[in-house]
């Protein structure tokens, strides 16, 4: 009689546990997009610039939204679809181009920069530096554009005219190798190296080459014109009231090599099933793009995170300590109006992409309610 309720009272209590446990993972997913819509409804208004978020889970979509409008005149919403600048985020399809052309034997990593641009002033100044430590930002070249006092000539200044004055160096900020400083005219210099091996156009080949493989139909590099179809504006917030600041208005927007590339979320979905993928290259270099980098000479405090292609640590951030100890991958973006990050947690099997017009970077709104509700740990 004893063992007959004890057993009976055991089932129950298994019923019981099993049902909240399916319950709580119904609830979670629901009380996810609850929380994130709160948050992102203090970040964007219907009638002002906003943004579009994707969060997955290996192919099960967990979040997607959009926000506000892509274009203050047109009144266009920003959707999924939508096609902004992505900043820096640029760098990686540099980077990958570069691989590319490695694989292909067009080039070695370890070529000397002088290789492509034998006219330096001061040759033995940067004599040490390789493509290498340009992927890496540890080349130590220092960025000596004077943008803030010639702002007129940089609003149209192209990847060269944005590499042209690294050439007149006449000292380097550390030892290549050594440290990390992060750098948008080095890669002006890598998508000209990309010209200048392939004998095309770097726009042209990045599209051939990673682009088209991948699915990105939407996406594109600026030449010196800026997308005109289903495409936001980027705006900052001036005396309470938004200005556009974009393609223009912001200096260094037509210098494409570090931040010209212009895609969607829908786009950056199949970038990353792309990389899960290896649609545009061979899976030993995917491995390679996700493994830090460490210079046989590294004396910086600074933990080495970069691979030279994305930022890799532990956390959400790169050099600040957080609570979750999660993996990350990833590469964020930041010019004129527009923010922009693409994160991939592998242990997770989690990928996040979020895209923005209003000059608010909403990273932290996301990593907090993952965190809270248990995505991450």
């Amino acid at each position: 009689m004893f063992i007959h309720f004890y057993l009976k009272a055991k089932a129950s209590l298994f019923l019981i546990l099993t049902t909240t446990f399916i319950c709580y993972g119904q609830n979670r997913e629901e009380l996810l997009k609850t929380k994130l819509d709160s948050a992102f409804s203090k970040v964007f208004n219907e009638n002002d610039p906003g943004g579009s978020i994707l969060i997955q889970q290996g192919d099960k979509i967990l979040y997607e939204n959009s926000f506000g409008l892509a274009d203050l005149k047109t009144k266009e919403k920003f959707t999924n679809k939508t096609v902004s600048n992505l900043g820096s985020i640029t760098k990686t399809f540099v980077s990958y181009g570069i691989l590319i052309l490695r694989n292909k034997k067009k080039l070695s990593l370890e070529d000397p920069l002088l290789k492509f641009f034998p006219d330096f002033k001061n040759r033995k100044v940067v004599s040490g530096i390789t493509l290498r430590h340009l992927l890496s930002h540890t080349s130590g070249l220092p960025d000596i554009r004077h943008v803030d006092k010639d702002s007129i000539f940089y609003l149209t200044a192209k990847d060269e005219e944005n590499f042209n004055p690294l050439k007149l160096t006449d000292s380097l900020e550390f030892e290549p190798g050594t440290k990390s400083n992060y750098s948008n005219p080095a890669y002006n210099g890598l998508a000209l190296i990309i010209e200048k091996t392939s004998h095309t156009k770097w726009q042209h080949f990045i599209a051939e080459n990673i682009f088209k493989p991948s699915g990105m139909k939407n996406t594109t590099i600026t030449d010196g014109s800026f997308p005109d179809k289903g495409v936001a504006h980027g705006y900052v917030l001036r005396k309470n009231a938004y200005e556009e600041y974009d393609y223009g208005e912001s200096p260094t927007f037509a210098a494409a090599g570090n931040g010209g590339v212009w895609s969607s979320v829908e786009d950056l979905k199949k970038y990353i099933s792309a990389l899960q993928q290896c649609k545009f290259t061979d899976c030993k270099t995917i491995e390679e793009s996700k493994t830090v980098w460490k210079p046989s000479n590294w004396k910086s405090e600074k933990m080495a995170d970069h691979t030279g292609i994305w930022f890799v640590h532990n956390g959400f951030y790169s050099g600040i300590k957080t609570e979750e100890k999660v993996k990350v991958i990833e590469h964020a973006g930041d010019q004129g109006g527009f923010k922009s990050h693409l994160m991939i947690i592998p242990e997770k099997q989690m990928s996040i992409v979020w895209l923005t017009n209003n000059n608010a970077f909403i990273t932290g709104h996301i990593r907090r309610i993952l965190l809270q509700l248990k995505y991450i740990e």
